[in-house]
Order: C-alpha cells, then sequence, then structure tokens
C-alpha cells in the first residue's frame, strides 16, 4: 500500500468531509430515497433515479476517502531540512535559457495546484527535482519541450493551500 504524503491542513479537511458524508450526507439521501420511493411506479419516478445516482457518487466518494486518509502520512515539512528538494521544498530556478527565475514548492496530491506554483511530488517535475539540491543542472521535459533549470535555492516556507 503506497503512502500519500501530505499536509496536517489536507488531512484534516478530508477526515471532516469523509465525517460530514457518513453522518449526515447519507441519512438526508436515504430519507429523499424513502420519499421518493412512496411517489410510486420506481420505473419512472426521476426523484427516486436522481436520488439513487447522488447516493452513488457519494458512497463513491466515501470509499475514495477512506483510501486516501487510510494511506496519508502526514508530513510537516517544517521540520525537515531542505538541504535537498523534499516534500515540502521550495525551490527557485533558473530558465538556463531565458534566465527566467521559476519557483515551485513540492507538495502532496491533495494540495496540488500548478497556478499556484504547488506542484504534485507525483508529478514528472518534483521527481525530477527530489533529491537534488542548490547549484545542482535539471532537465525537465515539460510539454513545451526539454528544458534545463539550474537550481538557485531549496528551502522551506509556509505552504498556504487554500
Amino acid at each position: 500500500m503506497q503512502k500519500v504524503p501530505m499536509l496536517e491542513s489536507s488531512f484534516r479537511k478530508l477526515s471532516i468531509e469523509l465525517e460530514q458524508l457518513r453522518s449526515e450526507e447519507r441519512a438526508k439521501i436515504a430519507k429523499i430515497i424513502d420519499e421518493a420511493r412512496e411517489l410510486g411506479d420506481l420505473k419512472e419516478n426521476a426523484e427516486y433515479h436522481a436520488a439513487k445516482e447522488r447516493q452513488g457518487l457519494m458512497e463513491a466518494r466515501i470509499a475514495e476517502l477512506t483510501d486516501i486518509i487510510g494511506r496519508a502520512q502526514v508530513i510537516d515539512p517544517s521540520t525537515l531540512a531542505h538541504e535537498r528538494v523534499s516534500f515540502g521544498s521550495t525551490v527557485v530556478l533558473i530558465d538556463q535559457d531565458s534566465d527566467e527565475e521559476v519557483k515551485y514548492t513540492i507538495v502532496g496530491v491533495q494540495e496540488s495546484n500548478p497556478a499556484k506554483g504547488l506542484i504534485s511530488i507525483q508529478s514528472p517535475m518534483a521527481r525530477v527535482l527530489l533529491g537534488k539540491e542548490e547549484g545542482d543542472e535539471v532537465e525537465i521535459t515539460l510539454p513545451s519541450g526539454k528544458k534545463s533549470f539550474d537550481i538557485e535555492e531549496v528551502k522551506y516556507e509556509p505552504i498556504e493551500c487554500d
């Protein structure tokens, strides 16, 4: 069973969602199904079919959350050294062609938000960066082609996911 690294905040958020689905949403949907059942013929009962579909989606989400939480490895990146790129590291890269500076933070799949510079530890870019240190050169295959970067800095910065 592969562990899923994540921040404490993400773990709490997923746990709250799971608990709410189990304790509140299940009961709500069961009530809607019962009420729809009382309307008669189930073959042509749109409310019943919609409620059953919603129930199926909710149960799938419960199963997904149960799996993620069961495999969660909660990591506090502020306690790690960050001499080498690891979970929670913020990495400043310099594009060797354009001298453009880019900055990424390595996070778990749940926290990933590339538009905010938060890249999943399972992404191809993160896999290339993991274990590297300041001064290293890396070649990363991006959708636009291969690019070479110099690792300018590896550090820890507090991570804002929301």
